[in-house]
C-alpha cells in the first residue's frame, strides 16, 4: 500500500501540486449529483478544519485549478468548481494512477473475512 501512496505522491508533485491539492480536486470531481462542492463539504470529506480547506482552495485558485462561485439560491453558500485546467490535470493523473494500479495487480489481495 505504501508503494502506491509513494507513487501517487510523486506523480502529483511532478504535476506541480501537493497530494492534498490532488485530494481536493478528486473530491470536487467525485461529488455525487453535481459538479461542485462547498468548503464545508470538502472539509468533512478531507477530515480537515474549514479554515485549512479555505487556504487549500485559495492555493488551487492561484493555480487556476478551481474557482469559487456564489450559489445562485443562497448567496451565503460558496461553491468550489473545477476549472478546465483542473479537469485536465485530473485526467492526466487518473491515467498514470490507473497504469500503476494495473502494474500492481496480484500484489493486493482481499482476504475473505466471513
Amino acid at each position: 500500500m505504501r508503494r502506491y501512496e509513494r507513487f501517487s505522491e510523486n506523480a502529483v508533485q511532478a504535476e506541480g501540486i501537493t497530494p492534498l491539492q490532488y485530494l481536493l480536486l478528486l473530491h470536487i470531481k467525485g461529488f455525487s449529483g453535481r459538479e461542485w462542492a462547498t468548503v464545508g463539504e470538502l472539509a468533512e470529506r478531507l477530515q480537515a478544519k474549514q479554515h485549512g480547506v479555505v487556504a487549500l482552495v485559495t492555493r488551487c485558485e492561484a493555480g487556476e485549478l478551481v474557482a469559487r462561485r456564489t450559489n445562485a439560491e443562497d448567496r451565503r453558500r460558496v461553491e468550489v468548481h473545477l476549472l478546465p485546467k483542473g479537469e485536465a490535470l485530473l485526467t492526466r493523473l487518473a491515467a498514470v494512477h490507473r497504469a500503476e494500479l494495473r502494474a500492481l495487480q496480484g500484489v493486493f489481495t482481499v482476504p475473505n473475512l466471513v
